[in-house]
């Protein structure tokens, strides 16, 4: 029970980081569930074949619910490709807001060298 409850508590920082910024989620919530939904989808279907294969195997612990989605599959699996995929995604339009200021306050601040390019 221990690691969902970190897990959520990640997740939750990453909506609280989310909101206040409006990085992705809070931007635009429609394709941005569907896409966290898709991703954390495509990677439990990874998991799955990944199981399948026996490349992926479940040890019991005692941080865990116990609760199983599969053979080999955990709960909290499909907790952490949630954060994984709702991570990468406010860090790359994190980095992407961040670019996009940087650049506007560097053309703001670069010198006009003739009277042509001020019109």
């Amino acid at each position: 029970m221990t690691y969902l409850l970190i897990l959520l508590f990640l997740i939750a920082c990453m909506a609280a980081i989310d909101a206040k910024y409006r990085l992705f989620v809070f931007a635009n919530p429609l394709p941005a569930a569907l896409a966290l939904l898709g991703g954390t989808a495509m990677f439990l279907l990874w998991d799955v074949i990944a199981i399948d294969f026996g490349i992926f195997l479940h040890r019991e612990s005692g941080l865990m619910t116990g609760l199983m989605l599969g053979h080999q599959l955990p709960l909290e699996e499909a907790f952490f490709l949630f954060f994984l995929c709702y991570n990468a995604m406010i860090v790359f339009t994190g980095a992407m807001t961040l670019k996009i200021r940087r650049d506007a306050r560097r053309h703001r601040s670069a010198p006009v060298t003739n009277l042509e390019e001020r019109s």
